[in-house]
């Protein structure tokens, strides 16, 4: 809809029919959205780089127009999606960057497929074992709604009931600029967001990040990645006082550099110059 100059198809992928965006031409780069999002939250980064790369833009298992099983959110399973997903298309080895839950399934996808992924992009995260370990009433408090999605089928019903609401408020709430995200795109999601499925989708890959997520993690604390990581996070954001973000990824990888831009947690449709600023030459590098 708002994806100038790409085309929108679906590929089935690890077993679920997978909607997407594509287009350019290049080098394979992979743009992985966050919650409550669809792939077309890089609407203002994707189509300024199809001159210089074959851009992927999907929406990743139980979000958007993509299938919405009743299992697989663990990170595991989704990055699995997405590296089937890219190997469908024709590309064996690719760049990835990922905002918020989608920079949860490129961490995963980086050491699951090490092999095909040459450069990591996480945007406004620490690794999900990160957070988990270093919990205290702050945490809590700006993370309220990790917790709070953790409780069986009583979110589904509250936010069922009010879903625009509900959409409006975490994009009020974590956003610098309240134009950032323009109203056809708030209409936009919201038409996402109360697919059936959509909402029970969400919740259950908060449900994964604190179970078989974090055991799958703490099983890899020995590993790290052997990719490029640059970690870029909001500097008016949670991120950005909680945690020392390059700190957090040097202990998951060995080639780390990070920064904060001037915007809140939806980094691409917040600060899209200075993301594109940071992200070319690095992902020319």
């Amino acid at each position: 809809m708002f994806m100038t100059g790409m085309k929108q198809h679906t590929v089935t992928a690890n077993g679920v029919r997978i909607n997407l965006w594509s287009g350019g031409q290049g080098p394979a780069l992979l743009l992985l959205h966050g919650y409550p999002q669809t792939a077309q939250m890089w609407r203002k980064i994707a189509p300024r780089l199809l001159q210089e790369y074959s851009v992927i833009c999907p929406d990743l298992r139980g979000y958007g127009d993509s299938d919405k099983p009743r299992d697989g959110y663990d990170k595991r399973t989704m990055a699995r999606d997405m590296h089937e997903l890219m190997r469908a298309l024709g590309h064996e080895r690719y760049a990835l960057v990922g905002h918020d839950r989608g920079a949860r399934v490129a961490h995963r996808q980086a050491l699951d497929h090490a092999e095909a992924v040459t450069r990591l992009c996480v945007l406004d995260i620490v690794p999900t074992h990160t957070v988990f370990t270093n919990t205290d009433r702050h945490l809590a408090a700006a993370y309220w709604h990790w917790f709070y999605f953790q409780a069986p089928d009583l979110p589904e019903l509250m936010i069922g009931a009010v879903p625009e609401a509900f959409l409006r408020h975490m994009f009020r709430a974590l956003s610098v600029s309240a134009a950032a995200i323009e109203e056809p795109m708030v209409q936009e999601y919201l038409r996402a967001f109360t697919l059936p499925g959509t909402i029970r989708a969400g919740l259950e890959d908060y449900r994964a990040a604190a179970g078989v997520d974090f055991e799958d993690d703490a099983r890899d604390l020995g590993r790290k990645l052997r990719c490029p990581v640059l970690a870029i996070w909001g500097e008016f954001g949670k991120m950005h006082t909680l945690f020392d973000v390059v700190g957090a990824w040097k202990e998951k990888a060995d080639d780390v550099q990070g920064f904060a831009l001037p915007c809140g947690h939806f980094i691409p449709e917040e600060a899209p110059e200075a993301l594109l600023e940071a992200l070319r030459p690095w992902l020319k590098a």
